[in-house]
C-alpha cells in the first residue's frame, strides 16, 4: 500500500517600495518633465520550493503494526513540530511517501527499491529488526540515507555509514536491567525471547553485558508464530536460572505472559523484563509486583517541553503515546535537521547527523558519530494498581551515559 502526504505549496514575493532619485543642483536651468517610467516597483524573484520525498517503510499490518502506528503517530507528530505544522524546511518542501512492508523483509527491500528507483535518497522506519538489517543493506548498496525505527537489534548500529537509528538498541534495555541487579557474578541467567533479530539481538547483548560482569547466560528462543506457551514456561521452570531476562514483542505478548503466570514462573524464578505498551499493562496481573520493569519510554517518564508536544499532538489525534513514539517523533526531527542542512548531498545529510544533539521528547539525545547509536536516557519503572487496571510508576531514570552501549568496532 502506498500514502503519499503532500503539503500545499506556496511562494512568497516582497514588492519593494518605489525609490526616487533625488537631482542634484545644476547651472543649467531646470526643467520639469513627468516621472519616467523606469521608476516602477521592482518585484524580488519568487522562492522556488524543492521538493524532496521522504521514504517512509513500516507496518501498518502484520503482527508488528501495532508498534508501527506508534511509530508512525510519532512521526507524523515529529513533522508538525520540527515544520512548524509546514512540511517545509528553508526552500524544501517535505513529501512523504509511506509503505507497509508488513513485518516482511522481502515486501521492504521491494518498497525501498521502488523508492530509490523514483529518486528518493531517504529512507526510514520499521518496527522490525530483520527488515531493519535488510533496508541498512539496501541502504549502503544504494548509498542513501536510512534512518531506522524502533528495530532493536545491536546489529543495526555502526552497521555502515548510511544507517542511523532514531531509538533504543537491545543492550541500553539491558544495560538498563543490569542496574536493578546486585551482584550478578556467578549468577545463571536464562534469556526468554523470540527466535528473531531481536531476540537473537537481546541474547547477544545479555551476554555481552551481563555475562562480561561473570554472570552464565544460557536462553530459550521460541518461533514467533508460537501461540501455545506452557512447554516453554515449564522449560524455564526446569532451567532453575537465578534471573530470567525476558525480551518479547508483538501480538502474542499477553499470551506469554499468561502462561508465564499461570505456570508458576514469576513465582519461583526473579524476572526482569521491558515494560512494554500501553495494551500490555494489564498482562501481569498480580504478579506484576514480582517483575522488575526495565522502560524505554511511557508518556508519564520525562518531563520536558517536547514530550508534552507530542503526547498533546498525538491525542489531538485520537491517539494515545506510546511506547515507540518518540522513535517516530525522532526520526523526524532527525531527518528534518537532514534536510535542512544538506537535502539533494547524501554524504552532507549524513555529516550533519553525526554527532547531532537533540532535544526530543526523552530530553537530550544525542547521535554519536563513531557508529550513530542514539544515546538517550532509559527508565525503571514498576506497575502498580489503578482500579481494575494498572499503570506505569517511574522508581528512577538510568543517564544516558550510564547505559550507553559499547562502541561498534
Amino acid at each position: 500500500m502506498m500514502r503519499v502526504v503532500k503539503p500545499v505549496l506556496f511562494s512568497t514575493a516582497v514588492v519593494m517600495a518605489t525609490v526616487l532619485a533625488a537631482c542634484a543642483p545644476s547651472s543649467e536651468p531646470e526643467e520639469t518633465s513627468a516621472p519616467s517610467d523606469d521608476s516602477s516597483a521592482t518585484e524580488e524573484p519568487t522562492v522556488e520550493m524543492q521538493e524532496v520525498t521522504v521514504g517512509i517503510i513500516s507496518s501498518e499490518s502484520g503482527p508488528l503494526a501495532g508498534y508501527g502506528e506508534q511509530y508512525l503517530a510519532g512521526f507524523r507528530a515529529g513533522l508538525d513540530y520540527a515544520t512548524d505544522g509546514t512540511s517545509t524546511v528553508g526552500n524544501y518542501e517535505i513529501v512523504v511517501d509511506y509503505r507497509d512492508d508488513g513485518g516482511d523483509p522481502d515486501k521492504a527491500v521491494t518498497a525501498a527499491k521502488e523508492l530509490i528507483g523514483q529518486g528518493v535518497n531517504i529512507l526510514g522506519g520499521t518496527v522490525s529488526s530483520g527488515v531493519a538489517l535488510a533496508l541498512a543493506e539496501q541502504a549502503a548498496q544504494n548509498q542513501v540515507l536510512y534512518v531506522s525505527g524502533p528495530a532493536a537489534a545491536d546489529a543495526i548500529t555502526g552497521l555502515n555509514e548510511y544507517t542511523f537509528r532514531s531509538g533504543r538498541q537491545s543492550s541500553q534495555d539491558v544495560a538498563t536491567a543490569g542496574s536493578f541487579l546486585d551482584g550478578i557474578d556467578g549468577k545463571d541467567v536464562l534469556v526468554f525471547a523470540q527466535d528473531t533479530a531481536f531476540g537473537q539481538g537481546n541474547v547477544a547483548a545479555v551476554d555481552a553485558i551481563l555475562g562480561a560482569g561473570g554472570a552464565n547466560v544460557d536462553s530459550i528462543l521460541v518461533a514467533e508464530d508460537v501461540t501455545e506457551f506452557t512447554t516453554f514456561a515449564q522449560q524455564v521452570i526446569d532451567a532453575d536460572p537465578d534471573l530470567v531476562f525476558v525480551a518479547w514483542a508483538g501480538a502474542t505478548s499477553v499470551a506469554m505472559w499468561q502462561s508465564m503466570s499461570q505456570q508458576g514462573v514469576l513465582d519461583q524464578v526473579q524476572v526482569v523484563t521491558g515494560l512494554g505498551d500501553v495494551a500490555t499493562y494489564g498482562a501481569y496481573g498480580e504478579a506484576s509486583e514480582s517483575i522488575g520493569f526495565l522502560n524505554h519510554y511511557f508518556a508519564g517518564g520525562p518531563d520536558n517541553e517536547v514530550n508534552t508536544a507530542m503526547v498533546e499532538a498525538i491525542e489531538a489525534e485520537g491517539g494515545e503515546a506510546d511506547l515507540f513514539s518518540p522513535d517516530g517523533f525522532n526520526a523526524a526531527l532527525m531527518i528534518v535537521h537532514a534536510i535542512e542542512q544538506g537535502a539533494g548531498d547524501v554524504d552532507a545529510m549524513i555529516a550533519a547527523l553525526e554527532g547531532y544533539t537533540f532535544d526530543g521528547p526523552k530530553g537530550s539525545t544525542t547521535v554519536r558519530a563513531s557508529d550513530h547509536a542514539l544515546i538517550q536516557e532509559m527508565y525503571q519503572v514498576s506497575l502498580v494498581a489503578d482500579g481494575d487496571s494498572y499503570v506505569p510508576e517511574l522508581i528512577a531514570t538510568a543517564p544516558a551515559d550510564a547505559v550507553a552501549p559499547a562502541e561498534a568496532q
